[in-house]
């Protein structure tokens, strides 16, 4: 009898445990997302282009374009897994990276199969997608593109994930690519199956030259087409060891946006924060201006970060599901929650800009050394893998943190404790008789 009572009360007190973190964690948390309608000083609506990856185990289902005015939907369109960066071209059409699966066209790998590249969206009432191109890829993760950007040249170009290159793409056919394995000359045979670099991002920034993010090496390029490599942000010191960048200065970043040719805004998903890197006298890059959260709640793998033609910036923080746009200190001015895990966000009609206003950090004093920092991670080791790799795998409350990972696991012991007491107990009565 008394065997029994402890069982019960040891699964009582972990379900009790959970349930009493669940619901005091979600009743105290702040309010983030709420400021959609946000009055901006101009009385004009604030239009804002989502790509969203989307939801589920992976975060490859549910995928969709659409365009908010101020909080609202206007239009979206949701037939894809995942999408993922988003630009309105000047004749209104939008393009859209995008990964989907179903294809019978599968070239080596079985039908069906997954493809990825990028779409051509008619928006309004109706969207509908008016042209594609795409090619198979070995499976859903990892192997994305990320990136497309339309040139002058009228050739678009081409963040490729699953074979670690950037491209140009003309009428269907590649014109010219950049195969990382040029510069990055200790990776595998066949890139297809590993996350080997994980180029997440490219971006036309001069004539013949393009802003490349290899988010696996912590390291952003500088492609010049016919040159090669001509210049490495985040360089490694010892470059012999695999060429990986100080993930203190950028940890798995996505989305750089070149604001002027010593400035860099940087989404630097794997810090939580957004980071504006300035370069030195001596050459080097460093951190100039960082922020770590707004409404008072940390930034969760933030993969997206625009300084806006007001000098505001505008946030894509993908875990908490939430856009955000906040001024040179930090302050929000408007936010949204989204439904599932947004990749990027463009603000129109100026979309993500080559240039843009930097951040003055030596007026900053007050921050020291011209850092601005809100807020703060509490790193855990273990457990501060773990959540990521949560985060980064399925939605999750914003609210969640290390603490709730630990509490969840002590009430599982106690739940499993109070089990196996419960199933030592039946199987010596058995045993006895």
């Amino acid at each position: 009898m008394v065997t029994k009572r402890t069982s019960a009360a040891l699964v009582l007190a972990g379900v009790a445990l959970f349930v009493a973190m669940v619901v005091v964690s979600a009743a105290t948390a702040p309010t983030i997302g709420a400021m959609g309608s946000h009055d901006n000083g101009t009385n004009e609506t604030r239009q804002t282009l989502v790509g969203s990856q989307g939801g589920g185990t992976g975060l490859h289902d549910y995928g969709s374009v659409y365009l908010l005015e101020d909080d609202g939907k206007a239009w979206e369109l949701a037939d894809a897994d995942s999408y993922f960066d988003v630009t309105m071209l000047d004749n209104g059409s939008v393009m859209a990276g995008f990964m989907d699966s179903g294809y019978d066209d599968c070239g080596p790998y079985e039908s069906p199969c997954t493809h990825t590249g990028f779409r051509i969206i008619e928006p309004g009432e109706n969207p509908e997608v008016v042209s594609e191109f795409s090619f198979p890829v070995r499976t859903r993760a990892n192997s994305e593109v990320h990136d497309v950007e339309l040139l002058p040249s009228g050739e678009f170009l081409v963040s490729d994930m699953e074979n670690e290159r950037i491209m140009t793409v003309k009428g269907g056919e590649v014109t010219w690519q950049w195969n990382a394995s040029e510069f990055y000359t200790d990776g595998p045979d066949d890139p297809t199956r590993e996350d080997w670099l994980h180029i997440n991002d490219v971006d036309h920034v001069g004539e013949d030259r393009y802003l490349v993010s290899v988010r696996n090496a912590n390291q952003l390029l500088v492609v010049e087409r016919g040159e090669g490599v001509v210049e490495v942000v985040n360089e490694d010191p010892n470059p012999d060891d695999g060429r990986v960048g100080d993930p203190s200065v950028l940890n798995r970043q996505h989305n750089p946006q070149w604001l002027d040719n010593d400035t860099i805004l940087v989404a630097d998903s794997e810090n939580g924060r957004i980071v504006e890197l300035h370069r030195g006298d001596d050459g080097d890059w460093s951190v100039a201006w960082e922020l770590t959260s707004a409404e008072g709640v940390e930034f969760a793998w933030p993969r997206d970060a625009d300084r806006l033609e007001n000098g505001n910036t505008l946030i894509t923080d993908s875990a908490n599901q939430r856009i955000v746009e906040v001024n040179e200190s930090g302050e929000a001015v408007w936010s949204v929650r989204t439904e599932y895990i947004p990749y990027e966000a463009e603000r129109l009609p100026e979309g993500e800009t080559v240039g843009g206003q930097p951040y003055n950090a030596a007026a900053q004093s007050d921050a020291g050394e011209g850092v601005s920092t809100t807020g703060g991670t509490n790193h855990v080791p273990g457990i501060s893998f773990l959540l990521q790799v949560l985060r980064t795998s399925m939605p999750l409350p914003f609210w969640i943190a290390e603490i709730h990972i630990v509490v969840t696991l002590v009430s599982l012991g106690l739940v499993f404790a109070g089990l196996g007491t419960a199933a030592r107990s039946t199987f010596a009565a058995r045993r006895r008789r």
